[in-house]
């Protein structure tokens, strides 16, 4: 027999379809601007410099998301964070996934790279300006720390669905940027530690959660539409257990209200299934190029020192003249 027949029918889950994705865009960039320009005034150079390396980042990403056939997929830009591009699927390809990551930094490692050798010979400041905050904001994004790339591809490249070990490397990630924000002295860096603590607390509560789904044999790891009834039913009682406060909300409401309700929450709970189809070479090139390309700077800083010299000390006559 069907688990049906011996467990309600699961409610359908309604997915939100986001409308207005480009008006949506713009409008976060206007902020994003606006507040620098409040802020930071007569910086108007470094946050058009800004905006530039910002989008062309997160096209990327948003280009190979659109070609994996994502859904959802926007962009956004936050003031005085950044920006990111959400989307999902019900299902993930490793290897596709490691390609949206590394389609972030990658383009603008290249271009930045290509604007510091070209500025080199024609000697435009505006081009080692624009090509120095390429390549920091892109090297530090591959730094292996949630949620940068980085740390993306560091939790790709390891096992996803292992709720301890995500739980323990954005704790150390969430301290490790206060640790450095203290040290610098960016109250921005500090805030957003701070901020990933909330996700350290929602990780922890899938945990817990997981935890007792698994030793009652319910199979979690699956899309909503693949969720039996039975599975269904286990996870909406453990997540009520968990969570007084919904079900002391849900018990106000009709079941129609409720149905929808539940079945997002439920929702959350599950990990989606990832193909595991990146192959051991893949894998082992991707390191090499991410170790290489984090590496790259300290390199030609110094074995290369007395070559840069010759070729931007007109640069640094810029600067000290500024």
């Amino acid at each position: 027999m069907e688990d049906f027949d011996f467990y309600p029918q699961k409610p359908e889950l309604i997915e939100q379809k986001t409308k207005g994705k480009l008006s949506t865009t713009v409008l976060s960039v206007v902020l994003f601007v606006m507040t620098f320009l409040f802020l930071f005034s007569e910086e108007v150079d470094f946050i058009f410099h800004l905006i530039i390396v910002l989008l062309i980042h997160e096209l990327g990403h948003f280009l190979l998301m659109k070609l994996f056939k994502y859904d959802n997929v926007r962009m956004l830009f936050i003031p005085l964070m950044g920006a990111f591009v959400q989307g999902n699927k019900e299902e993930y390809s490793q290897k596709q996934s490691l390609w949206v990551v590394i389609a972030g930094p990658l383009p603008g490692i290249i271009i930045g790279a290509l604007l510091l050798i070209l500025a080199g010979t024609i000697h435009q400041a505006w081009m080692v300006n624009l090509g120095l905050l390429f390549l920091f904001l892109n090297l530090l994004n591959l730094v292996p720390l949630d949620p940068l790339d980085g740390g993306q591809l560091f939790r790709l490249l390891m096992k996803r669905e292992h709720d301890l070990f995500l739980l323990v490397f954005s704790f150390i990630s969430s301290l490790v940027l206060i640790a450095i924000g203290w040290y610098i002295d960016s109250w921005v860096m500090i805030v957003f530690g701070f901020l990933m603590g909330f996700r350290v607390r929602s990780i922890q509560r899938n945990w817990y959660l997981r935890k007792e789904l698994k030793e009652e044999e319910v199979q979690y790891t699956t899309t909503y539409k693949k969720l039996s009834n039975r599975d269904f039913s286990k996870i909406k009682d453990v997540l009520l257990s968990h969570t007084p406060t919904l079900k002391a909300y849900m018990d106000e409401l009709s079941s129609d209200e409720s149905g929808p309700i539940i079945a997002s929450q439920v929702n959350n709970v599950l990990v989606s299934p990832v193909e595991k189809d990146a192959g051991i070479l893949f894998k082992i090139s991707l390191i090499i190029v991410w170790i290489s390309v984090m590496l790259a700077p300290f390199f030609l800083l110094v074995f290369l020192n007395d070559s840069i010299k010759e070729h931007y000390g007109w640069y640094l006559n810029y600067l000290s003249n500024k």
